[in-house]
């Protein structure tokens, strides 16, 4: 079966750099993947996404060796296992707020007898290789959010779920569920420190933790606090950047207008 690479990088203690996906073009999928990212999300909960969009732009991602992952719209057995059978290598799953949600969602995503995965990987065998069933249950990563209050109360029962590799952090769900501003980045207090408890309790469960970042370096110091999974920006927001740096320059540089020649 084809290796997952973000298995392999977290075996050796190194953060897999994630990119996001909302954008529904297989050409903008392809372009990213060929960037160099160690994975990209396709991100079905808040993107202009639909299935028929995430089956495109996996197949444009496995044109390289980037990791193929999915953020799901919600904790819902069957599009869970539907992603999964069109080549998805990771899952990402919203609003995990007890252990019932974390075991709902790890049986979702296993085959039996760990789970209750229902087998036709359609895709699944075309890019993960013949023996995908046997060898899916060890190969696919599965992340749980924690963006609220009762994810935060229920955190250790939650990470002692057998079968979850990973927890997500989404920054601005997070803040709201403290009273706080949403962002990414430049958090409030109360919402560092929960960010601080999330890794150090994953950590001492031996789960890996993830979180979404707005800028490199955000991401860079999340890195050097313990998470091995960070995401940076979206397509979006990398073309909306680059569109306006290009626009501010021309601008500027229009400014001024030329002296004219003329004596007159």
């Amino acid at each position: 079966m084809r290796e997952n690479r973000i298995r392999k990088m977290w075996a050796a203690d190194r953060a897999v750099v994630n990119g996001w996906l909302s954008i529904p073009s297989s050409f903008a999928a392809e372009t990213m993947a060929h960037q160099g990212w160690d994975s990209l999300t396709v991100d079905l909960q808040h993107g202009a996404l639909d299935y028929r969009d995430a089956l495109a732009l996996f197949t444009a991602v496995s044109t390289t060796d980037t990791v193929p992952v999915v953020r799901v719209p919600w904790n819902e057995p069957g599009i869970l296992m539907k992603v999964l059978d069109a080549g998805a290598y990771g899952v990402i799953c919203p609003m995990v707020n007890t252990r019932e949600d974390a075991e709902r969602l790890v049986a979702a995503t296993r085959y039996p007898p760990l789970g209750s995965r229902s087998f036709g990987p359609i895709r699944g065998l075309l890019y993960g290789g013949a023996d995908y069933p046997e060898r899916a249950n060890d190969t696919v990563v599965v992340f749980a959010m924690i963006e609220t209050l009762q994810g935060l109360d229920n955190l250790d029962d939650i990470l002692s779920v057998r079968g979850l590799d990973a927890v997500y952090i989404g920054p601005s769900d997070l803040s709201l569920a403290l009273g706080c501003r949403p962002t990414f980045d430049d958090v409030d207090p109360p919402v560092a420190q929960a960010i601080a408890h999330v890794v150090s309790r994953a950590q001492a469960h031996g789960v890996v933790a993830g979180i979404h970042n707005g800028t490199p370096e955000a991401a860079l110091r999340r890195i050097q606090q313990g998470f091995r999974f960070v995401t940076v920006s979206s397509d979006a927001r990398l073309m909306a950047a680059g569109a306006r740096q290009v626009v501010s320059q021309m601008r500027a540089g229009q400014a001024s207008p030329p002296e004219s020649a003329s004596g007159y």
